[in-house]
């Protein structure tokens, strides 16, 4: 997140406003899914990285900014 100047806002918006793109069911710790949304600037594309736990919650394994095609 600190490479890319995003904060935990835009993670946040990312993942309220964004979509799944991809769903990765190749790597053995289980599923992976890539949200890919805006930041809260409107502009920035950011993609989000994740997977669900047994709780139920989404645990988010890293966070980049996309080039802005995958948008």
């Amino acid at each position: 997140m600190a490479e890319e100047n995003l904060d935990i806002h835009d993670i946040e918006h990312a993942l309220l406003s964004g979509k799944v793109a991809r769903i990765e069911k190749d790597d053995p710790r289980g599923t992976k899914y890539v949200v890919e949304g805006v930041a809260v600037d409107g502009q920035t594309p950011v993609g989000v990285v994740g997977r669900f736990t047994s709780a139920g919650r989404y645990l988010i394994i890293t966070v980049y900014e996309t080039t802005g095609a995958e948008v």
